[in-house]
């Protein structure tokens, strides 16, 4: 299945795999020549949320941004979210404030879960930090599936990060 983003300036995302592995293999390069030499953050954020929806079809895409010690809603893709989620909970507050990536099989069944929507399952959050290696953000995605999220999300995911880490204007 091809799957074209169109971008302004003629650019876009062509997505021609099966594998979750080769998904993100494929996709990562074209992110990153989509981001290169734009500085902002929220028009990269804005971009990249779009590019991971339109590859994996996830039921939520999204970032969450530190502000005054609570996370923020930041640029997302799918149905409408949480606007602020205090350190420590939910699953964006627990990976900020452990200061890692966190990934739950079942929502369910995760002591503290925050239910943006009801048709969440699984999900996956990777901490975003700034050059000064502080978390200004979290990367959150959702799936309508149970154990959606794997290593494999997670790698590619870190990967990801930190390519917005070494884009960053500041």
């Amino acid at each position: 299945m091809a799957i074209t983003i169109f971008a302004p300036m003629s650019e876009s995302l062509q997505i021609n795999t099966i594998s979750k592995k080769e998904s993100y293999e494929t996709l990562l390069p074209q992110i990153h020549s989509l981001i290169a030499g734009e500085g902002n953050l929220i028009a990269n954020l804005a971009n990249i949320c779009s590019a991971i929806q339109m590859t994996f079809d996830h039921l939520w895409t999204g970032f969450y941004l530190v502000e005054k010690n609570q996370l923020v809603l930041g640029p997302f893709q799918g149905p409408i979210a949480c606007t602020r989620i205090p350190m420590g909970k939910g699953v964006c507050g627990t990976a900020w404030n452990n200061q890692q990536t966190v990934i739950v099989k079942n929502v369910n069944e995760f002591e503290g879960h925050i239910a943006c929507s009801s048709d969440s399952v699984s999900e996956i959050v990777v901490p975003l930090f700034d050059l000064k290696n502080q978390i200004i953000g979290v990367l959150d995605i959702d799936s309508i599936h149970e154990g959606m999220f794997d290593k494999i999300d997670q790698q590619y995911l870190e990967e990801l990060c930190g390519m917005i880490t070494k884009n960053l204007d500041c």
